[in-house]
């Protein structure tokens, strides 16, 4: 019996070909460069670009957008691609829009002009974002000041809450110096975060004053113990006024008598007391009806003194 032989190179040749998988089953290898498309890169098409008297020459991908085209031309034009308008057959280009689908190929003719309208928003919105940068630099120096300040009314708050005595005008100077950060804060104009950064930084100047002057009340109202002396003054001065009213009343009398008994009169203050008199009883009238019925008036007990 006649045995088969194979050659090396075919073994190798199938073992290249062939894999066997965990299922136990030989299949065809794959090629994993096979599975993937190869996309050709889009063609490079060259645009002229007539911008005042110059032709510019830009090389561009021919899938690109205007938008792309514009950022090219903002070197060798000096112009910022938000201040351009790129006409192409007598039409606008949105710089949204691609190059290959409005027809744009190979030697294709555009014309740049300058957008003044474009241009003039553009500065005014550089300019109101470097007034609110300004405006947030001006709100962190303020804020930083404040917490200097702040940490003063603290110390003063806490040694007045534990009974202690500061000099008034030290509590007014540092009112005046965050009244003069809340003038600072007044004089910003803002918007959005800064606007509302200011506001937060407003409360809380007003919130430091208004403990302030609670302090400063707090720091003027006597202790106990000059309370308990104020009153003890006090009364001791009403209990003056009680002994001298009777002294000056003396001195009133005697100073009357004396201006009356220069012209002659007598003036005394003793008052002499009566009882109080009877009470006054009808007598019933004895006598009897005139002609025309009329009733005699009653008579009462009169006594006469001489």
């Amino acid at each position: 019996m006649m045995r088969m032989k194979t050659k090396p190179t075919a073994t190798k040749t199938i073992a290249r070909e062939w894999e066997l998988r965990p299922g136990g089953m030989l299949v065809q290898k794959r090629n994993p460069d096979s599975d993937q498309i190869t996309i050709p890169p889009a063609p490079t098409i060259r645009v002229k670009v007539k911008h005042g008297s110059i032709y510019h020459q830009i090389n561009i991908n021919s899938q690109a957008t205007f938008g792309e085209l514009k950022k090219m031309l903002t070197g060798p034009t000096g112009l910022h691609h938000k201040d351009q308008k790129l006409i192409y057959k007598d039409k606008e280009r949105d710089s949204n829009v691609f190059l290959d689908m409005v027809g744009v190929k190979d030697k294709s003719k555009m014309v740049l002009i300058e957008d003044p309208i474009s241009q003039e928003k553009r500065l005014m919105e550089m300019r109101k974002n470097a007034k609110m940068e300004k405006a947030s630099k001006s709100i962190s120096e303020i804020s930083f000041e404040v917490d200097r300040l702040a940490g003063q009314v603290s110390a003063y708050e806490s040694i007045i809450s534990k009974g202690g005595k500061v000099n008034e005008k030290d509590v007014v100077n540092l009112i005046e110096l965050l009244m003069n950060q809340l003038l600072k804060l007044d004089g910003i104009m803002a918007d959005g975060d800064v606007k509302l950064q200011r506001k937060m930084q407003v409360r809380r100047v007003q919130k430091y004053v208004e403990t302030l002057d609670m302090l400063k009340i707090k720091n003027s109202m006597p202790n106990n113990n000059g309370g308990g002396e104020m009153e003890m003054q006090s009364e001791d001065k009403h209990t003056n006024g009680q002994k001298v009213a009777p002294i000056q009343e003396r001195r009133y009398n005697q100073q009357q008598q004396q201006s009356s008994a220069a012209d002659g009169v007598v003036v005394t203050t003793k008052w002499e007391t009566f009882d109080s008199f009877p009470a006054l009883v009808p007598v019933p009238s004895t006598s009897t009806s005139t002609a025309n019925n009329s009733i005699s008036p009653p008579k009462f007990p009169w006594e006469f003194f001489d």
